[in-house]
């Protein structure tokens, strides 16, 4: 007899970032377990190539542009997530801002100013958002996607690693404060994946081949392998997790 731990039937979830690489294949794996997904990135056009996708395949989406560094967007999608469906079971920050690579000395204000407004401000008010929907309607799950850099910096990548230990903390402060509200706050702190967004270490073949040499299992992750962690902490599998962070790279940070 299959399980029905992981059933998202009836859910209403949010995915950012879900345009493309780890935030597509999460807003793929909640469809299939039959949420109604809320395809969303900075361009409608990609989120609608996602959202066309998951129909093709049997599942429910939508598609709306929101880039979390803009108040007035973020305000915009949850307008329409009142107005629309009226409730929000799950929440997933996944949108990022590109990361600096650079010395940290060399930060200049515009890439600090961007990080800082789409990792922390921008998951922090969309999480405040999501909550209060969540916290009206009975509870929910919100996940951040976080990195393994917030536990220990990447080399010349410090406003990103900075922004990300921010947002490790950040999940735990939500955890604790929306646990009253049966609003369960968990973070994704993924290790190498092979994304767009990760281009560049992929790109420099040294630097490829010294992160691969420390990671035990010995190979980078496919953005897919990413889902499954999200899955199980915005299930009812997981209906005793809140302020969670858990790591998925390889054995990297053992």
């Amino acid at each position: 007899m299959s399980t029905k731990l992981f059933d998202l039937n009836g859910k209403i979830a949010l995915v950012t970032g879900a345009s493309r690489g780890i935030g597509e294949e999460i807003a793929k794996l909640l469809a299939e377990q039959g949420a109604h997904v809320i395809v969303s990135s900075r361009k409608i056009d990609d989120c609608q190539t996602v959202a066309d996708a998951i129909k093709a395949d049997g599942g429910s989406a939508e598609a709306f542009a929101c880039h979390i560094g803009e108040m007035a967007q973020i305000e915009a999608v949850f307008g329409h997530i009142k107005d629309t469906h009226g409730k929000l079971d799950i929440l997933v920050n996944n949108a990022a801002a590109n990361p600096y690579f650079g010395h940290i000395l060399d930060t200049p204000v515009s890439a600090f100013d961007k990080t800082v407004d789409v990792n922390l401000r921008g998951y922090f008010y969309m999480s405040v958002e999501g909550a209060k929907l969540m916290k009206d309607n009975g509870g929910g799950a919100i996940v951040n996607t976080a990195s393994i850099n917030g536990l220990s910096p990447g080399n010349m990548q410090g406003i990103y690693s900075i922004s990300k230990a921010a947002v490790i903390s950040m999940t735990k402060s939500f955890a604790m404060e929306c646990a009253e509200f049966n609003v369960r706050v968990n973070a994704l702190l993924p290790g190498l994946t092979k994304t767009k967004f990760a281009g560049a270490l992929f790109q420099q073949e040294e630097i490829y081949k010294s992160a691969i040499a420390q990671i035990p299992m010995h190979r980078h992750a496919e953005p897919k392998e990413m889902a499954g962690t999200v899955l199980y902490l915005v299930s009812d599998a997981s209906s005793y997790v809140t302020g969670e962070c858990v790591v998925v790279d390889g054995g990297f940070t053992i």
